[in-house]
C-alpha cells in the first residue's frame, strides 16, 4: 500500500468519526476508537474510551455540526498524526456551546483497520 493510500484511508476514518459524532452512531464510533484511547477535550477534561462513548450515549455530548479541516497528515510507520482544526456547535451537559480548537489526532493501524488512539484539542489563540 502506497503514503498516499494510507493517508486516504486515515482521512476517511476521520470523516466516518465525525459523522459518527453527528449521529450519533456509537456502533462506528466503537469500532473507530482504539480500546487506549485518550479524549482530551478543549474543556481540559480528559476521556477514555469506555467514559467518552458513555458521555455521548447519554447525550451529554450532543454534535448539531461539526467541521474539521485537515492541515496535514503526518504518517509514522502503523502511526499517523493528523493535525487540523474543529468548529462545532453542541450541547455539553444540556448548555449550548461553540467550538473553535485546535486538533490533534493520532491514528494507529490494528489488524489492518486504523483506529483513533488520542485526540487533544485546544482552543485557536485569539487576538
Amino acid at each position: 500500500m502506497s503514503e498516499d493510500d494510507d493517508i486516504a484511508e486515515v482521512l476517511a476514518a476521520e470523516d466516518r468519526r465525525y459523522e459518527a459524532l453527528l449521529g450519533p452512531d456509537l456502533a462506528a464510533l466503537d469500532e473507530l476508537f482504539d480500546e487506549r484511547l485518550s479524549y482530551a477535550h478543549s474543556s481540559g477534561v480528559r476521556d477514555t474510551k469506555a467514559e467518552y462513548l458513555a458521555k455521548i450515549e447519554r447525550g451529554y455530548y450532543d454534535y448539531a455540526r461539526i467541521d474539521h479541516p485537515v492541515e496535514r497528515v503526518e504518517l509514522l510507520g502503523d502511526s499517523a498524526v493528523v493535525v487540523g482544526r474543529m468548529t462545532a456547535d453542541l450541547t455539553v451537559d444540556g448548555a449550548p456551546k461553540s467550538l473553535d480548537v485546535l486538533a490533534l489526532a493520532m491514528w494507529t493501524r490494528t489488524d489492518g483497520r486504523w483506529r483513533l488512539v488520542a485526540y487533544a484539542s485546544t482552543p485557536v489563540p485569539r487576538g
